[in-house]
């Protein structure tokens, strides 16, 4: 069954897609149904972040999954809300929808967002739909809080801080490669079955990321706050780059020390590419790249899922990718750029 959201409407389409919602954050007096959400935060700080995804640059809907796709899209947003040592609390969801999507499309969609909310504890309190002849784009925007001595910005990284990440590097390239050559090999074939068997894990951390809650929760067991973190969108060079240069300082990044899964490795060898480049420059792992005081290394050391992958220099030593044989060079933004020509 098709409906057209023409015989709903612009606030009749909103009704169905949000009339199940329930608020669960104490901090949420208002969502839906008015002119404003009403939040309250008291004394606490409250953080704002905003996603933009775009059809045919952020997402092919040839192999993305629409419930895939709201779940990645609020996932995203909550990520930018971790990577500042904030919790996540209200997200607004906005659509530009062109006419060859359905109500149930939508409904799809959104079925994937509340999924993100539920398990991350998210309140949707807003937003707004209207027609797009440009294809589906996204907007969410996240509001977060923080406690004001909690928070954790790019430019703390001082010079001998260890640079640590969690999980692995290069996968959700990799995933979006082996979606795109399969588009390629069946191109134009309107019922195809590729075989992905043994390549879950890249199609996961392409298709259904998760924010890296745990990894905060772990630290603050420990004790542990971070001098600077962000979290890993554009890519390990380009957003270690970030924080060298808004820190003012170098870094030292050591290859052999790169998290890399096997699959990532395997499929990257499949492709030809330089498995370390992947890792470097592929971009959506959603990791938490951060900085810590090197009397931490024990302690860090020991936390399930973390890597040490180099330290903090002095600014006037430049920021260095040193190989597996010892050659120092230049590290260099490779990552994704959106406006890059």
């Amino acid at each position: 069954m098709r409906t057209e959201i023409s015989e709903l409407g612009e606030f009749g389409l909103i009704k169905r897609l949000t009339e199940d919602i329930k608020l669960s954050q104490p901090t949420s007096i208002k969502g839906v149904g008015d002119d404003a959400a009403v939040i309250d935060n008291k004394d606490k700080q409250t953080l704002v972040t905003t996603d933009l995804l775009l059809e045919g640059i952020h997402f092919d809907l040839t192999y993305f999954p629409l419930k895939h796709l709201g779940y990645k899209a609020a996932i995203v947003n909550f990520s930018d809300i971790y990577a500042m040592n904030g919790i996540p609390q209200q997200i607004t969801v906005s659509l530009g929808i062109s006419k060859r999507f359905s109500v149930e499309d939508l409904e799809e969609f959104y079925s994937g967002v509340k999924l993100a909310c539920l398990t991350y504890n998210v309140d949707i309190v807003g937003g707004d739909t209207t027609s797009s002849l440009t294809g589906f784009t996204i907007s969410i925007t996240c509001i977060g809080i923080a406690d004001k001595q909690s928070l954790i910005y790019r430019n703390g990284a001082k010079d001998t801080d260890l640079i640590c990440v969690s999980g692995d590097l290069g996968a959700a390239y990799m995933g979006l490669q082996l979606l795109e050559r399969e588009k390629a090999v069946f191109a134009g074939q309107k019922d195809f079955n590729p075989d992905f068997a043994g390549k879950e894990y890249l199609l996961e951390r392409q298709l259904k990321p998760e924010a890296r809650r745990d990894v905060m929760e772990e630290l603050k067991k420990l004790g542990i706050q971070p001098t600077s973190m962000i979290d890993i969108s554009d890519g390990l060079s380009s957003d270690l780059l970030h924080i060298c240069s808004q820190s003012n300082v170098g870094c030292r990044l050591f290859e052999e020390r790169l998290p890399i899964d096997y699959q990532t490795a395997m499929m990257a060898e499949s492709f030809h590419l330089n498995v370390s480049t992947v890792a470097l420059n592929g971009g959506e792992d959603y990791e938490l790249l951060f900085t810590v005081p090197l009397s931490f290394y024990e302690q860090i050391k020991i936390v399930p899922g973390i890597h040490v992958i180099g330290h903090i220099t002095e600014a006037n030593m430049e920021s260095k990718f040193v190989t597996r044989d010892g050659h120092e060079m230049l590290l260099q933004a490779q990552g994704w750029n959106p406006i890059r020509e």
